[in-house]
């Protein structure tokens, strides 16, 4: 649902004074907000006095600001022309008019519903004076954009409570997908659950306090000046900051190095909540220093907040580690972090889904190949990625050459593609491979089945011509879209562009993003455009899937690659000269393993038949029948779909069938004398819904066509 939040200059003007502050402080002195027992029975609360930086900041923020504030009070206003999104043109004045006054001139319940601005294109605060000319929306917290935000400002809100709870040293706090965190440095010590409620006290203060959001442009030498008690923002300055000035903001008693922007104030939040807490390492270095992280979510409506803790008890229902653990799906054990163990069931769905993509690739001209897991170091050092990508990978020492198991299939495939001439007569040349690949995930990032360290992919590798590249985008388009909607997704597509830093020719690129274009408007899917956001070695389309509830994920690429083929000199025949192909990299499930996470809690556990590891079960209605059911459990079984037999002599029948639907077996076979004299069976499903009685071949019959077809309702549609 959200995209990355870029980084943007943005400024603020409002101001508030140190006195106002430190009378703020002495109030929140005198009372234990949010005080909590500690397990040493010692009480968590509000430091007493603040940590001494708190004052040192503010004091030199406050001449600088003053500073900062005269110098734009001395600019001459000119008149500009505001241009909304409508078309209509609003008058307004440099260094004066800003977007929440031009909101406010309109109605002012738009300008309180207004989270950002965006002028010229760039989110932008909305007490930020306009400098020029320029076109102005102004975005609502359904926006994509004001939601991230919204979270950003949300982020230093809780950075500023755990400043005044804990007294640590402050490092990264960005908004992520949904919600935000806070890293924090707390010199051994660690955070609890038991502290969120002091926590969600402070930020509680915090909204009702309105602190107003200031950003501020400094010099480089004042920040590193104002921040010489927290090394770790010193190593931001130093190593990231390559400008003479950066900005900073503040909020209430916080200031933060931060690019921005900001909501006006913290009121805006009406409803916050502290979700959760982990560890961490300092720019997730395993052997940098240890760090604190602290989650959160917020929204500008409390009944946002209801909605969304509603939400997260539906998803923690249907989380995959919780059925597949229910369901004797898979596992994981210590002695193989990151690597699942997927049992008879689970593995039948693993390959059900193999299969599919197989059935689809041969369809489409794709020839399976079979590539090695190990390869020597200096494949790596060709390709590129033992430069950027060797510390997650898992290599080791063999007759003193240095080799790795491979974390991707790319390289391999130049390999194959080189091994002989090529003639343009055999171009397109379509690569598939399942092979197993490993990552050196750090341990705290592992999670289940979506972040893994042995894994598989429906991997595809299309070496083509230039002039190829629009056809084969238009199947690679096609591909998924069968794939996502048999599994019942729906998806969005964004084209993403040539960045700043890229390799190859202006004309190359500028000539297959025309054709990704072209391919994108032929397939005739809503598509929306990510500049600059493409790879440095091409342009590529990121499909996002949305499952049942409604949360994105993305699993799919395609990605085109100039540099590949460059890098192992891979060309071909033209019958004229030697050419370079270029390569389409493309997936559609992504990771195999993620993507039964993500189909595990879309259908929170009650599979369709196809994928099912529970497509029926039967019933005899006493033991008398015992033996029919076993044959009829064999014949639905030798047909090539799963059947079991519950012979428990300890369990009524009625009991029998409620627990094969609680075990969420699609189809329950219920035999007695009658179906016996038949060979028959009464056909009923997991939701009791019952069909009726039906020959045994009928059953099969109507079993295989549900598989070929597919469909996600089959037990309604008997």
């Amino acid at each position: 649902m959200l995209k990355k939040l870029g980084l943007f200059r943005i400024a603020k003007q409002l101001n508030i004074s140190f006195s106002r502050t430190m009378s703020m402080a002495s109030k929140s002195k005198n009372k234990d907000k949010g005080a909590d027992s500690l397990k040493d029975g010692t009480v968590l609360k509000e430091l007493s006095p603040w940590p001494e930086y708190i004052n040192d900041r503010i004091k030199l923020w406050d001449r600088l600001k003053a500073e900062y504030d005269a110098d734009v009070a001395a600019k001459t206003p000119e008149s500009i022309n505001i241009t909304l999104p409508d078309g209509k043109v609003v008058e307004g004045q440099s260094w004066r008019t800003t977007p929440y006054k031009v909101a406010a001139g309109i109605s002012q319940g738009l300008a309180d519903a207004t989270i950002i601005a965006k002028v010229n294109g760039a989110v932008w605060d909305l007490d930020r004076p306009l400098e020029g000319h320029c076109s102005l929306a102004l975005l609502k917290f359904d926006d994509e954009d004001a939601q991230q935000v919204f979270w950003h400002s949300s982020a230093h809100m809780l950075g500023e409570a755990m400043e005044r709870v804990y007294g640590g040293c402050l490092c990264y706090g960005p908004p992520i997908e949904s919600g935000f965190y806070y890293d924090m440095f707390y010199d051994g010590k660690s955070v609890s659950s038991e502290d969120f409620s002091c926590l969600d006290s402070v930020v509680k203060g915090i909204m009702k306090e309105k602190q107003p959001f200031e950003r501020l442009e400094m010099r480089k030498e004042d920040l590193l000046e104002m921040f010489k008690y927290n090394p770790f923002k010193l190593r931001i300055l130093q190593e990231k900051v390559t400008t003479p000035t950066t900005t900073a903001y503040r909020c209430g008693p916080l200031i933060d190095l931060c690019r921005g922007p900001h909501v006006r104030h913290t009121g805006k939040v009406k409803a916050f909540v502290v979700t959760k807490n982990s560890s961490t390492y300092w720019e997730g270095k395993a052997e940098a220093e240890s760090l604190q992280r602290i989650y959160g979510i917020s929204f500008p409506d409390a009944k946002q907040l209801k909605e969304w803790q509603k939400f997260q008890e539906e998803a923690a229902k249907r989380d995959h580690r919780k059925i597949g653990r229910e369901q004797e799906l898979f596992f994981f054990h210590e002695l193989s972090p990151g690597s699942c163990f997927f049992l008879p069931r689970g593995a039948h769905i693993y390959n059900t889904v193999m299969n599919f993509i197989k059935a689809e690739y041969w369809e489409r001209g794709f020839q399976e190949v079979i590539t090695p897991n190990i390869y020597n170091s200096k494949l790596w050092e060709m390709s590129g990625h033992w430069q950027h990508y060797s510390e997650h990978m898992f290599s080791f020492e063999v007759e003193k050459e240095r080799f790795a198991l491979k974390p991707m299939n790319c390289p391999g495939h130049c390999l194959m593609f080189d091994h002989r001439p090529r003639s343009w007569r055999e171009l397109p040349i379509r690569m598939a491979d399942f092979g197993v690949l490993h990552r050196n995930e750090l341990s705290g990032a592992l999670s289940g089945l979506t972040r893994v360290r042995r894994f598989q992919q429906d991997d595809g590798h299309i070496f083509c011509t230039q002039d190829q590249i629009k056809e084969e985008i238009r199947g690679c388009l096609n591909f998924l879209k069968k794939v996502y909607a048999t599994f019942g997704y729906s998806f969005t597509l964004f084209l993403s562009t040539r960045p700043d830093k890229y390799l190859g020719e202006v004309h190359v690129w500028e000539d297959a993003e025309k054709q990704l274009e072209e391919s994108l408007d032929a397939f005739g899917w809503p598509w929306k455009l990510n500049p600059g956001d493409g790879a440095f070695y091409g342009p590529k389309i990121d499909i996002t899937i949305m499952d049942a509830l409604k949360r994105p994920h993305q699993c799919a690429t395609i990605q085109l690659d100039f540099q590949l083929p460059e890098r192992f000199n891979l060309q071909y025949d033209s019958g004229e000269e030697k050419k370079r192909p270029v390569i389409i990299h493309r997936a559609i499930l992504g990771s195999v393993e993620r993507m039964i996470a993500i189909l595990t809690e879309s259908y929170g556990g009650k599979w369709p038949f196809w994928l099912s590891p529970r497509q029926s079960i039967v019933v005899p209605v006493g033991p008398q029948f015992d033996e029919y059911a076993q044959t009829v459990a064999k014949q639905v079984h030798d047909a090539g779909f799963l059947c079991e037999a519950d012979l428990d002599l300890g369990t009524t029948m009625n009991k029998k069938i409620r627990n094969a639907q609680l075990a969420q077996y699609n189809f329950i076979f219920v035999v007695g004398e009658k179906e016996k004299t038949n060979h028959s069976a009464n056909v009923r499903t997991r939701d009791n819904k019952v069909h009726g009685e039906y020959s045994i071949p009928d059953i099969i019959n109507k079993f295989s066509v549900m598989t070929q077809e597919k469909s996600l309702h089959s037990e309604e549609n008997f």
